[in-house]
């Protein structure tokens, strides 16, 4: 697609009312007129391929050097990313709830039934072992398609069950009381990255961590939660970000927890298992992992084959103004524009 097919697709599906909020929010931070942010907007979606909602989260009200501003990743970008590394006939391993767990079953630390596969008294005797269990469709996203019940009659669950057109039953990960003090409601996830080498090297290529707000089961940003950047060293780098709100929380608003400086309990060996997970299919090659941290070690959520490119590119969370494109290409050893 020509670059202005490509424009003259986005614009269609537009909105003019989400783009002048969002111009009001990088008014707000850059003090600049509304009127030249929204022409500077419709001029970087041409140039850049950066739309509105990206180009509040990107800081270009800020970032105006050029240079700075192709540094970051767009939606294109990672598309092509995508295509290129991940085949679409392996994909399905990871898009597939139930797939994903048989393959990566040892990477879980917890017991799950393949609902297509079980019969129903397996079913029902999971319930009957399981007093708190979670239900999925087998490409939900987001949070969404995801079900927690607590003290169902087996009976009683089967028909749920059934109704729901659920695929996965799976045992609650029990989270790390570190990872606890963060909000105890939601398992805070760790999203990690990874591109895995012609010779089978695993480049990790960002990590954030996700926390959900007190009460909530999930933590994930459509469903209102926040995420924050995670250091090499396992240490959070800055304030969490809230998608749903557009602030930026020094501390957890539920738990009071400071973010920046935050430790990940066991980081190492959370980069030690998606490094193993990586290798394990490896025509699958660019991945998001979700990461849950227990007591006795971290375990997959899952596996995302289109990774994010925004989160890792939040203003509020980069340091010199500048995109992970560059860091792609230091990896790949070539210009990916």
């Amino acid at each position: 697609m020509s670059k202005i097919s490509t424009y003259l697709a986005r614009v269609k599906t537009m909105s003019f009312k989400r783009m002048s909020m969002y111009a009001d929010r990088s008014r707000q931070e850059s003090g600049r007129l509304k009127a030249v942010i929204l022409a500077d907007m419709i001029i970087c979606s041409f140039k850049y391929g950066v739309g509105y909602q990206d180009y509040y989260l990107f800081g270009f009200a800020n970032y105006r050097n050029p240079g700075q501003r192709r540094s970051f990743m767009t939606m294109n970008d990672n598309i092509q990313l995508v295509r290129r590394f991940n085949d679409p006939n392996d994909k399905m391993i990871f898009e597939d709830k139930p797939s994903f767990d048989e393959k990566f079953s040892d990477m879980l630390g917890r017991e799950f039934v393949n609902i297509g596969k079980a019969s129903d008294e397996e079913i029902k005797e999971f319930v009957s072992n399981n007093r708190v269990f979670f239900a999925k469709t087998a490409d939900g996203y987001g949070g969404f398609g995801v079900k927690r019940y607590e003290g169902l009659d087996p009976d009683e669950a089967l028909e749920i069950i059934k109704e729901n057109h659920f695929n996965l039953l799976e045992q609650p990960i029990v989270q790390h009381s570190t990872m606890s003090e963060l909000n105890s409601t939601s398992v805070n996830s760790l999203r990690i990255v990874t591109l895995l080498g012609d010779e089978g090297d695993v480049n990790v290529m960002y990590a954030l961590v996700r926390v959900g707000r007190s009460g909530s089961d999930v933590d994930n940003v459509s469903s209102g939660g926040m995420y924050a950047p995670i250091g090499k060293n396992g240490e959070i780098t800055a304030k969490a970000f809230c998608d749903k709100t557009g602030e930026y929380y020094e501390k957890h608003p539920d738990t009071g927890v400071t973010f920046k400086g935050f430790r990940i309990p066991m980081y190492e060996k959370c980069i030690e298992l998606v490094t193993e997970a990586a290798r394990r299919v490896p025509t699958v090659r660019y991945v998001g992992w979700d990461v849950g941290v227990t007591e006795n070690g971290p375990v997959l959520i899952e596996g995302n084959t289109f990774p994010g490119y925004d989160m890792c590119q939040n203003h509020g969370h980069i340091s010199e103004g500048l995109g992970i494109l560059p860091a792609f290409e230091n990896i790949l050893g070539e210009k990916l524009r």
